[in-house]
């Protein structure tokens, strides 16, 4: 009995210390860097992020003056986070077997960098970023943009 708790429990931190579970399609991705002040936002309760923090379906990631994060999604996309930066990651669908492909994250302010993962080289066009003032769509490999401020009508609307 003694061993097949000692497997249990190996075999538990295994699962835990994967960085991205394909069986969870709630996860976007995880945070790789943290630089300065970031915070993370899920169901309305605010907390540092992290390095290693899964991302999910809904999150909102928010760097302070001094602040920038770096994720990898679960595509194998690279988005990265400036100073005074603020993004909702509103809907993420990775499952490349069944045709399902596709992204939206809202950019409510700040810069943020993007380098394509595999929904794009799939589905372009798939992928979106949505600003106050525009909607954009990626069919790229790479792009930067720059929000220089919150709408207040899109914010009480979320």
């Amino acid at each position: 009995m003694r061993c097949s708790a000692t497997i249990g429990t190996i075999l538990s931190v295994l699962l835990l210390a994967s960085p991205l579970s394909a069986a969870d399609p709630e996860i976007v991705g995880v945070i790789k860097t943290v630089n300065g002040n970031v915070s993370m936002i899920r169901d309305q309760q605010s907390g540092p992020a992290s390095i290693g923090a899964k991302v999910r379906i809904n999150d909102t990631l928010q760097t302070g003056p001094d602040g920038s994060v770096g994720l990898i999604l679960r595509d194998d996309a690279v988005l990265s986070l400036g100073p005074n930066s603020k993004v909702v990651l509103d809907q993420f669908l990775f499952s490349p077997a069944e045709g399902k492909l596709g992204f939206l994250f809202k950019i409510l302010r700040g810069t943020v960098v993007y380098l394509s993962g595999v929904i794009t080289r799939l589905s372009p066009g798939s992928a979106k970023f949505e600003t106050p003032v525009a909607t954009i769509g990626i069919r790229g490999t790479r792009f930067a943009v720059k929000v220089a401020e919150d709408n207040p009508e899109r914010r009480d609307n979320q």
